[in-house]
């Protein structure tokens, strides 16, 4: 299935860590109810436009890790995939790793 958000939304999946280290070395588990912030950029909108009708580029492209607000945007399950459906306001930041 093609899926294309529409306008200023963007689709992410979230990147699940099993475990992660602290600085000290020590494992600490990623519990199943606490959800990633981290996410993948799966596709684009058309991008919102400013006052005059000029369209305004997106900051991030399909493949960025991006970092997201705890709360933001809209689950979807779709062809048993989970998906998350936000505003570009909702991206803090992309990761480069």
């Amino acid at each position: 299935m093609n899926i294309i958000p529409l306008k200023d939304k963007i689709l992410v999946v979230r990147i699940n860590k099993l475990n992660e280290f602290n600085k000290d070395g020590i494992i600490v588990p990623n519990f199943e109810n606490q959800k990633s912030s981290e996410a993948k950029v799966v596709a684009l909108g058309s991008g919102r436009r400013d006052f005059s009708g000029s369209l305004i580029p997106f900051d991030v492209k399909v493949g960025d890790v991006v970092l997201l607000n705890k709360y933001s945007g809209v689950e979807l399950q779709i062809e048993d995939k989970q998906f998350l459906l936000v505003k570009e306001d909702d991206i803090l930041c992309i990761l480069n790793k």
